[in-house]
């Protein structure tokens, strides 16, 4: 006669190869099912649609206006404008656009950046966008911030020379200015009665 330990014993023999039965079943149905696993260097997957993985910007849109990195929370944006002469045409953006201001730098540092979209709906020309780009990785953060302006530094010194020498023509042109109106002051038209 068996007692109520010995059945509780046998019992847990059965439940323990039971188990052991399923959890191997599970693994014998995967077993000849195809691989999951992606095999990266060589298959990539696609990104979503709205993946916000990268910041990128047309520098041919950009009119400099800074909506973007103003709206960024963190400062993950700097751009540096100067203001163009009357006379120099930037062209325009695919809206039509004109663009006033020379663009001298648009960096975007993505160790910053927290990928919120912020910076994404203030611009007027749609000139900043999140692409996907998932291989952005790098070993030095110096290396993850993304230089967008086309300009080169000569060109960039050149451009702010032009700007000192017109300011400097401006200033000197109102100092003559301001010196001819205190020789010649005003007359005033005195009226007898």
């Amino acid at each position: 006669m068996r007692t109520s330990l010995e059945e509780n014993y046998f019992r847990q023999i059965w439940k323990g190869i039971w188990t052991t039965l399923v959890g191997m079943s599970v693994t014998i149905r995967h077993l000849f099912k195809g691989s999951v696993t992606l095999q990266y260097p060589h298959k990539r997957w696609t990104m979503p649609e709205r993946a916000r993985v990268r910041i990128h910007m047309e520098f041919s849109e950009c009119t400099g206006c800074a909506a973007c990195a103003r709206a960024c929370p963190v400062d993950a944006i700097l751009i540096e404008t100067l203001k163009a002469q009357a006379d120099v045409d930037l062209g325009t953006t695919k809206d039509g656009t004109k663009k006033r201001l020379h663009v001298l730098k648009f960096d975007v540092d993505n160790a910053k950046c927290i990928f919120c979209g912020l910076c994404i709906p203030p611009c007027p020309t749609g000139a900043i966008y999140f692409v996907p780009d998932y291989e952005a990785q790098q070993l030095a953060r110096a290396n993850l911030i993304y230089h967008f302006s086309i300009l080169t530094k000569d060109q960039v010194e050149a451009i702010r020379e032009r700007d000192r020498e017109a300011r400097e023509k401006a200033a000197a042109a109102k100092a003559a200015a301001s010196k001819a109106d205190a020789k010649n002051p005003p007359k005033s038209e005195s009226t007898d009665s």
